[in-house]
Formats: C-alpha cells, structure tokens, sequence
C-alpha cells in the first residue's frame, strides 16, 4: 500500500513503512506522540468522515476497512468506501494502528469528498504512549481528528451523570487524556479524547451534535455497519 498516494481530494502524509516489529511499532508511537497537536477549533463543516475496521477473531486473516462521508448538518449519507485485505500485523494491545491503518489509508485513497472533521471508532491520545489509532491517523492526514471509542484502553475516572452531555475526565498518570462522555440517556458512556488537531472542548461539542438518538455519532456508527456489511441506508446523490 503506498501511503503517499494522492486522490482526487485527501492528502495523505507519508511517516513511516509498515513492515515493523512490536518494539519498533512501540518506539515509533513514542516519536510520533510529540507531533499531535491538541488545540484546534472546526467551524460549520461541511464533510465529517466516519472511520472503522472488521478485524479478524484471529491474530491474522482478511479485515475490512470502512470510510464514510456524511454531510453536515443534515449527516446525510453521501459516500461510503470499503477496503477488505490481509491483515498481517499480530494483535498486540496498544498497537491496534499498525493492523488497521494501512487497510483505512488505502480506503482513504479512494473518497471523493474532502471530509473537515474525521471521527475513528478508537482512541485518540487516549493511549498508554498517548498515540492511538485516531491520533496515528490524524497524522497522516493532517485534518481535525477525534477518537470516539466504545471502551476505555487506559486511565481512570468517575463515573459521568447520566444525562446527555454530562462528561467526566480520564486521567492517566495525572494527565488528562480525554473525556468518560454520556451521549445518550440510559446507555454507556463513550471515550472521547483528541486525534489531531483539536481541542478537546471541540471534540467533545461535535461528538455530541453527531448523535442522533443513539449511543455512537452517526459518522463512526454507519462506518461500523459498513465494515460489518450491513449498511443498507442509501447515498445522497
């Protein structure tokens, strides 16, 4: 997969091969940390993009890679891209970009729409080398980035109170990393921390004006239907 490729509208950064043992993966992720940028604002955008993968049950065997596009405000549905492939990379806690990432830049390489907001079903800098999937990728693409994951990989916290919007920190060696966020009542909180380029004020504000009556924004909730196969909902033309 060449990661330097250009398509008609997204730029995609060229950091690093792919070919790396658990240790290199490791020390990479503890370089590239220093790169994410945490402040960012995004303003009345136009195109969010969802991102998720179906990895295998097992270390190894054939994954796919899910990109959707949705309109805002109404997140209407206007492109949806899937990549399926090998992967090759073991499942290693903590190293969850190094399976995924290369089957979603080659996913990314194939949309037609310049997305302002990207949202990855997975952790920004909520990460124990505070370089998660959301964060790895925002480098790569270089456009505001927000982790919405659906379990928590590191840090502690209270519990938030139940209705929508209430949020409380998750903190990690006494650094604050993201937010416990209740998106919807009666349901479990999501994690939410940044990807790149954005506050986490902001990421907090646009997960919650993509929830539209369910637990997951629509950006990484249709992504996740896609991945699975199971997105029947049409595309605005």
């Amino acid at each position: 997969m060449a990661s330097n490729r250009y398509n008609l509208c997204v730029r995609i950064r060229k950091l690093h091969d792919w070919n790396l043992t658990t240790a290199e993966a490791r020390n990479l992720q503890n370089r590239l940390a220093f790169d994410v940028c945490r402040v960012g604002s995004v303003t009345e955008p136009r195109f969010i993009a969802g991102i998720d993968v179906r990895t295998p049950v097992r270390s190894k065997g054939s994954g796919t890679a899910a990109v959707v596009v949705l309109e805002y405000p109404g997140l209407e549905l206007v492109e949806v891209k899937t990549v399926e492939g090998e992967i090759s990379f073991p499942y290693v806690p903590g190293l969850l970009s190094f399976r995924e990432a290369p089957l979603i830049l080659q996913a990314f390489t194939q949309i037609t729409h310049t997305p302002d907001l990207i949202m990855v079903d997975g952790q920004g800098i909520a990460h124990p080398r505070r370089l998660g999937i959301a964060a790895h990728l925002g480098l790569f693409f270089d456009i505001p980035t927000i982790g919405c994951a659906k379990s928590r990989l590191c840090g502690t916290h209270e519990i938030p109170g139940f209705e929508p919007g209430n949020y409380t920190e998750l903190m990690d060696n006494h650094e604050s990393i993201g937010v416990v966020l209740r998106t919807k009542l009666n349901t479990n909180p999501v994690f939410v921390s940044i990807g790149n380029k954005i506050s986490i004020e902001d990421a907090i504000f646009w997960v919650m004006r993509c929830c539209r009556g369910y637990r997951l924004p629509e950006p990484t909730r249709l992504a996740h239907q896609a991945a699975g196969g199971n997105l029947k909902i049409a595309v605005k033309v």
